[in-house]
């Protein structure tokens, strides 16, 4: 049968980037757990237990990289005892008949399943913190370029005051830097399960340590060290508390809700030609309208982001329902939604280091939308102009007030621009201001501190944020395949 026989997750196969997609891999899964094995049997060697021969470490060591003959074979056997872990320890013992005998020793499943999990939630995690930070990295540099250009602000998607595209850029970038700091924060406080034994009360590491408490707390620490990490859970039952999953697929979950809105955002600038996202030169935006340029890769952020965020409640819900030492109703639910959870924040911050790379501006698009709406916003530096004169403050605000309602009605009724400006200059009353309007309507007096807020937002706090990452960051760009 063709692979093209058979349903392929679109995460995996059209989607997720390469290191993604390799580390929920069988291949990775199946060599962390050779890895977890040949550990344990270091540190239970280490510790005294003389059936484990130098010959057994060996061997174990030299295969640790499962083959794809062993990945069938496993599978094979699998079909038979209906075990997968049992299938993966037959084989394993079969390329190191020298360790056959000990593989597993004191072990139970969730040993290897659960350690292998909690390993691959840290390296997933270090996966998306580089990309994450590349984005913010990117989008800084535009906020920065685009600090002082002016831009009609939008309250409830209605016209409000101006603020900068750079400065709209900040609002972004400050909720990524959230996200930054949950996902990292997650990612350091994983620890291990660590070896624990069946129900997490480490009976069988204490006979096989005859008794001896110490060496069952040195093994459990020993094999930690072995595995890279700093600590293990100091309780457990058969597996890790399933909170450590909400406590990781939390802040995905937000990464999903920021990537969301700023897509949005980007969707509706794009629909205004204020801003978009980068458009190929042989990209097709519509199979029948030869002049669309869809929107597609904030569309597809949107929509993926949908999913994650909803991937969050598989945590809270198998969390809930764990009795006593565990049960084994996580099992097929976490084999889904944990690596979907991943995949999906993988690509989204891919599709999102793509835009940011190569967001168009349209300058004189963003002038004449602001210059459509400035006339309105101007009236009160109009009257404050023509208080300055002399004016009376009531009478200004009514000569206003009449001609402001002739110019919308000819905005809204006759569909013609806003004319309130001519209004005010063919106004005699208004005479002793209208050599100062071009002053009075220059867009860069409306935007307040936008540009210095940015500025300062861009290279205090984001500086500050990224300078643990600064290994990270690159120059280079993410080519989307579709």
């Amino acid at each position: 049968m063709s692979s093209f026989d058979s349903y392929s997750s679109p995460l995996s196969s059209r989607y997720a980037s390469k290191e993604m997609s390799s580390l929920f891999s069988p291949r990775t899964r199946y060599s962390t757990w050779r890895k977890l094995w040949l550990n344990l049997a270091i540190a239970e060697k280490q510790l005294g237990l003389t059936a484990i021969t130098d010959e057994a470490v060996e061997q174990l060591r030299e295969h640790t990289i499962i083959s794809d003959d062993e990945i069938r074979a496993a599978s094979e056997q699998e079909k038979i005892v209906r075990h997968d872990v049992m299938s993966h320890v037959h084989v394993y013992g079969i390329a190191a008949p020298s360790a056959a005998g000990i593989i597993h020793l004191g072990a139970t499943s969730c040993f290897v399943t659960d350690n292998a999990d909690l390993i691959f939630l840290r390296d997933a995690c270090d996966i998306l913190i580089q990309k994450l930070v590349n984005v913010i990295d990117r989008l800084s540099a535009f906020a920065i370029q685009y600090k002082d250009l002016p831009v009609l602000g939008w309250t409830h998607f209605q016209p409000a005051q101006l603020t900068t595209v750079g400065k709209r850029a900040t609002l972004w970038i400050q909720e990524l830097l959230w996200d930054l700091r949950n996902i990292s924060r997650a990612r350091d406080d994983l620890g291990l399960r660590g070896v624990k034994g069946t129900t997490g009360t480490q009976a069988s590491f204490l006979a096989l340590f005859n008794g001896d408490h110490d060496k069952v707390e040195e093994l459990d620490q020993l094999f930690v060290e072995l595995m890279g990490f700093s600590y293990a859970y100091p309780c457990t039952g058969q597996t890790y508390s399933r909170k450590i999953d909400i406590d990781v697929l939390g802040p995905l979950s937000s990464l999903g809700a920021t990537a969301h809105k700023m897509a949005t955002d980007l969707r509706l600038l794009a629909n205004l030609k204020e801003v978009e996202e980068p458009f190929e030169s042989t990209q097709i935006g519509s199979s029948a309208m030869a002049y669309k340029r869809n929107p597609m890769r904030c569309e597809r952020v949107c929509s993926l982001a949908r999913h994650l965020t909803g991937l969050y409640q598989d945590t809270v819900q198998t969390a809930s329902v764990q009795w006593f030492e565990r049960t084994l109703d996580d099992s097929a639910i976490r084999r889904v939604s944990i690596p979907s959870a991943f995949l999906t924040a993988d690509i989204i911050l891919s599709t999102l280091l793509n835009i940011t790379s190569g967001l168009v501006v349209y300058p004189k698009v963003i002038e004449r939308r602001i210059m459509s709406e400035l006339p309105f916003m101007a009236t009160e530096n109009i009257i404050m102009a023509m208080v300055q004169k002399g004016a009376s403050r009531q009478e200004c605000h009514e000569e206003i007030r009449v001609l402001s309602h002739q110019a919308a009605h000819v905005v809204k009724a006759e569909g013609g621009d806003n004319d309130l400006i001519e209004r005010i200059k063919k106004t005699e009353y208004f005479a002793p201001i209208v050599g100062d309007l071009e002053k009075l309507l220059d867009p860069s007096t409306f935007i307040g501190r936008a540009p210095q807020q940015t500025e300062k937002f861009v290279k205090v706090t984001v500086a500050a944020a990224l300078e643990p990452f600064k290994t990270y960051l690159n120059s280079e760009k993410v080519e989307l395949s579709v």
